[in-house]
């Protein structure tokens, strides 16, 4: 990546050493510095570290928000972001769904936590355009490979630590220590008091909790018709309300208003009445259909799917799910286990398979599932989700998960166009 400084000795930087010439200064990462010995005399401006080129992209002009965890980040992320703006804030928020400035879309979806540069370059972007806040989801891979090298976050937060990418860091234990070695130095952090597996420096850390004490306690909440609950903060006692559904959503809504508190230093009161603004997240808990009632969610980990299912635990579940090819191969039974225990029938079916073979993806998540009596194999998303429709009757939800918002499928090399819900709206329509 290439990008032009003004009023510089130099014209650009790039991290990339292939892109240097006598007008670009090549800037040194973690990552790319094993390259530094490709560059040639001549042909590069300067090598700078990327920690003293942070000033000129702003980093210290603005607060920045990183959110790390197994699940919750872009709700939390985003809720955040919503509340910021809704208050009256100017503010960037760059994740999962892509990168977001003041309330209009900038760039499409990408990595979670894409390279260095690439975010120095959208904190930039953020700076150019007058925000004060900065919200970003950073990713278990990007903490292991360097890519927040440099970055001094005004607040980092944890949502929660569940089994995920251990195709990646091997082992739970890996996972776990990378998690928490976000939170191991001195800056303000909001931490999930009811994470068990959540390590810190007690330095400037706040906490938010339902079940332990925490600096934002949930007192009492409400699941019935969306959500609302009763914050206690020291000896201050609010109410809010939500419209968005499921238990697992009151940890993401207390994060983000004690993140907004945190940064604000505005009164609880004036904080919650925003929070009802937030319509949640595409792909996130969407009902697709209300009759039939369909629901689409991104729920890919044991943990994730049993918080939706559980959330939907007083109607009848219809559950489509697969599981991504190249990918972590130790939770494939434990989400079979999940469905059989939550819902009434199941379709297994094709999620990303990449490079694996379908069918033993398929066969590894039947591998947690005792009575298969009610479990119908069926490779073909379109036509698992056909099936899971087809067999709906007028009391059951149909729930498909692992893709939420997605709108491909992965299969070998090919990237082919595929979204769940407009799946789910033809065929309703077609009926």
């Amino acid at each position: 990546m290439k990008i032009e400084l003004p009023e510089q000795s130099f014209r650009y930087v790039t991290d990339n050493s292939s892109e240097c010439d006598h007008e670009t200064a090549f800037i040194k990462t973690r990552q790319n510095e094993k390259y530094l010995e490709t560059l040639r005399e001549g042909e590069y401006h300067s090598i700078i570290s990327i920690k003293d080129i942070a000033p000129l992209f702003g980093l210290d002009q603005i607060e920045i928000i990183g959110i790390t965890g197994t699940n919750g980040k872009t709700t939390t992320a985003s809720a955040i972001y919503s509340f910021l703006l809704d208050l009256g804030y100017k503010a960037a928020l760059q994740g999962t769904r892509g990168f977001f400035m003041n309330d209009r879309v900038v760039e499409g979806k990408s990595l979670t936590t894409p390279s260095v540069l690439h975010t120095y370059k959208h904190i930039y972007q953020a700076v150019s355009e007058g925000c004060e806040f900065f919200i970003m989801e950073v990713s278990s891979h990007a903490i292991v490979q360097e890519r927040i090298e440099g970055i001094k976050f005004a607040l980092k937060i944890l949502t929660n630590i569940t089994q995920d990418h251990l195709d990646f860091h091997k082992t739970i234990e890996e996972y776990i220590a990378v998690k928490n070695s976000f939170f191991a130095d001195e800056s303000v952090k909001l931490i999930n008091k009811d994470e068990p597996k959540a390590k810190f420096n007690i330095k400037n850390t706040f906490t938010y909790g339902i079940e332990n004490p925490a600096t934002y306690k949930l007192m009492a909440y409400s699941l019935n018709e969306a959500s609302s609950g009763i914050i206690q903060h020291f000896g201050e006692i609010v109410p809010f309300a939500s419209s968005l559904h499921g238990f697992f959503n009151l940890y993401n809504l207390m994060a983000a208003i004690g993140a907004v508190h945190i940064l604000t230093k505005l009164p609880l009161t004036t904080i919650v009445d925003v929070v009802d603004n937030f319509a949640g997240v595409s792909g996130r808990m969407e009902q697709v259909s209300e009759t039939p009632n369909v629901i689409v969610d991104f729920a890919h980990t044991p943990d994730g799917m049993y918080q939706v299912l559980n959330a939907l635990k007083e109607k009848e579940l219809i559950v489509v799910f697969g599981a991504g090819g190249d990918r972590d191969r130790l939770k494939r039974p434990l989400m079979g286990r999940v469905a059989s225990n939550l819902a009434k029938k199941i379709f297994v079916t094709s999620d990303n398979p990449r490079s694996e073979d379908p069918q033993m993806i398929a066969d590894e998540i039947l591998g947690g599932i005792e009575d298969r009596t009610n479990v119908v194999v069926e490779l073909n998303r379109r036509k698992a989700i056909e099936l899971a429709l087809a067999s709906q009757s007028e009391n059951e939800v149909v729930v498909i998960l692992g893709k939420g918002d997605e709108n491909y499928q992965i299969i070998y090399d090919q990237k082919l166009p595929f979204d769940d819900r407009e799946v789910v709206r033809a065929i309703l329509a077609a009926k």
